[in-house]
């Protein structure tokens, strides 16, 4: 492995500093699954890694009880959002995907940020957090700035960051009322692998919790980029969520799904599957939002 110098900024300006005074010679390095697997493999040779791990404040989510908005700093290990009770009980989206991640031992090091910035269409993280509207924070020499994450992935290992610039966090809006979601990762075998399709589906229903107020279907492995597959979430929204309409919305992802052949599986199949994945994962996000609504109620009483 080339030899390189490791930098441990304390905060982000100083961490941005120190990355435009290196240039093309510096590489940012948060938990480092990714980076110094690449650098292993002669696919990256930088001078100087530029640690954002001691950077305090985006290592953890944190709920804004005021707005109802959740943050999740880019920092936090998949592990630590896998732990947490809120991402579980509120989200389990999310928790759907981050927990089949790699292994306990990845989780405890990677990070949501990396797996994000990476930009591969097999992300699971990215999936679940498109579904639920999140925003990416990016800060940079111009200051702060936001994308909708569903617009931060420009191509395979491409994202909208400009030189210098971090994702910091992403920021998830209030969940409407009689919200429910689910995401699988679909593969050959239940072990350590890139997934060949990921599935997110997150429905909020109307008060008689048959109706579909709102659809988000949203596919990774399935186009260069993850994606929402946005004909098929206006099929569902104001038709009764059930297995006919869903299984209808599943055929029309699968048709706007941009599959092909590879290692992983041939295009046929997968297009196949992600109308399976759709319906199936639709039923389960409203199982959900019924279940949420319940807790709500109780909680009412």
């Amino acid at each position: 492995m080339t030899p390189f110098n490791y930098l441990v900024p304390k905060t982000l300006d100083e961490a941005i500093s120190l990355l435009v005074s290196h240039g093309e010679r510096a590489k940012y390095i948060a938990g480092g699954t990714d980076v110094l697997v690449k650098i292993k493999e002669g696919k990256l040779a930088p001078d100087y890694l530029i640690s954002l791990k001691h950077i305090i404040g985006q290592d953890r989510p944190f709920l804004n009880h005021e707005t109802g908005e959740l943050y999740i700093g880019a920092f936090c290990t998949h592990r630590s959002i896998e732990q947490s009770t809120l991402i579980q009980h509120q989200y389990p989206i999310l928790y759907d995907a981050i927990k089949n991640i790699g292994s306990v031992q990845i989780r405890n090091v990677a990070t949501i940020g990396g797996n994000l910035v990476n930009a591969v269409p097999s992300a699971d993280g990215a999936i679940p957090l498109i579904a639920l509207d999140a925003k990416a924070h990016i800060y940079g020499t111009k200051g702060q700035r936001s994308v909708e994450l569903r617009r931060f992935f420009l191509g395979p290992g491409q994202c909208d960051l400009e030189s210098g610039e971090i994702l910091t966090e992403v920021v998830i809006p209030p969940l409407a009322p009689r919200t429910g979601g689910a995401y699988i990762k679909h593969g050959r075998r239940e072990a350590m692998e890139l997934p060949m399709l990921g599935v997110g589906v997150l429905l909020s229903m109307k008060e008689d919790l048959r109706t579909c107020a709102k659809a988000r279907i949203c596919l990774g492995v399935a186009a260069p980029t993850p994606f929402r597959a946005l004909e098929a979430e206006k099929h569902l929204v104001g038709k009764t969520v059930d297995e006919a309409n869903l299984s209808e919305a599943g055929r029309i992802a699968g048709q706007e799904s941009k599959v092909r052949d590879s290692i992983r599986g041939v295009a046929w199949y997968r297009r196949e599957m992600v109308g399976v994945l759709v319906k199936r994962m639709g039923l389960k996000a409203l199982e959900r939002a019924k279940e949420r609504n319940k807790e709500v109620m109780r909680t009412e009483d």
